[in-house]
């Protein structure tokens, strides 16, 4: 099985084949027992959005034989929560991502440099 932070950075490599931006990587392993990092990334529009989440889906399952535990969200939503557990990935529009600003709320998590 692969390591957790092996997954984390094969996701952050699918998110900027599909031109995701902004891609921050999240270590909440020491302040949160929801999972042990956050992926956070931005899209330009909807279509963008369920093509970035689309392929993750596919990838997590092809490469790792990985299911999301939940998902929140729909082809119509401008934030997708994809829940694996250790690894939680959301996906925003730019418009929601500066409003929500989850960074902020979880600065005590240390940014990780991949």
């Amino acid at each position: 099985m692969a390591e957790t932070l092996d997954i984390v950075k094969d996701i952050k490599k699918i998110l900027e084949d599909k031109k995701g931006e902004d891609i921050d990587v999240l270590d909440i392993s020491e302040v949160s027992v929801i999972a042990d990092y956050f992926v956070v990334a931005s899209a330009a529009n909807l279509p963008q959005l369920n093509a970035m989440k689309d392929e993750l889906e596919e990838r997590l399952y092809k490469d790792y034989h990985l299911d999301p535990k939940d998902v929140e969200g729909n082809r119509n939503s401008t934030w997708i929560l994809l829940d694996y557990g250790d690894i939680i990935i959301h996906l925003f529009t730019r418009e929601d991502r500066a409003f929500y600003n989850l960074e902020r709320i979880w600065k005590d998590g240390k940014k990780v440099e991949i």
